[in-house]
């Protein structure tokens, strides 16, 4: 029993630093010979406010089971948001299944204007100014995981730039090294010309 205890208190202090927002519980029932038997799944944002966001979702017989199960899903599928200046880098349209969402940088003093589940995920993430739209299907699944969808192909300027460096780099030596080859045997092949021009005109 101890050892369990100790686990506990250090998954708690893992728990600890981030702050959690549950965003819906569904309840499904199934019907047997004996009566009615009830399960509940649970939706779970975790997040530190500072980038690094997960979500996850638990099912289970009872709430608070389901609920656990999704906490430690979602730490198990955190993702680094890029964030810069409050906001994120460049527009960008997140997709799963029928969902489709928009996701646009705004200016400071702006805050996040977005649905429940769009404005709860970049809560956490720490982005406080950006604009949405849900597009197509509005089920919160979906359209949770069309947020991360988004936020996972955003990309900064830095890593753009490395990635246009490397095929620059690689292109350059290539294109320099034919002109510096042709433009000195074009002008002698003109002195020449010009030169046997000068002398049939003396004779």
């Amino acid at each position: 029993m101890t050892f369990n205890r100790r686990n506990d208190r250090h998954a708690e202090r893992e728990v600890s630093e981030f702050e959690e927002k549950m965003l819906f519980v569904n309840r499904t029932s199934k019907t047997y010979q004996g009566g009615r038997r009830f399960r509940f799944a649970a939706l779970v944002i975790l997040g530190d406010r500072n980038g690094r966001v997960g979500m996850g979702i638990g099912k289970a017989k009872e709430v608070p089971v389901a609920i656990e199960k999704a906490k430690s899903i979602a730490r198990k599928n955190m993702i680094m948001v890029p964030v810069e200046n409050g906001t994120i880098p460049h527009e960008i349209v997140g997709e799963n299944s029928t969902s489709r969402v928009l996701l646009k940088p705004a200016g400071p003093g702006t805050g996040v204007i977005a649905g429940t589940v769009p404005r709860s995920i970049a809560e956490l993430a720490g982005i406080t100014n950006m604009l949405s739209k849900e597009l197509g299907s509005r089920n919160k699944v979906n359209v949770a995981y069309a947020v991360f969808d988004g936020f996972k192909n955003l990309r900064t300027a830095k890593q753009v730039r490395a990635l246009r460096g490397d095929v620059v780099s690689v292109a350059a030596p290539r294109t320099e090294a034919a002109p510096v080859t042709t433009e000195p045997e074009a002008s002698a092949s003109a002195v020449a010309v010009s030169s046997e021009e000068s002398a049939g005109g003396t004779q």
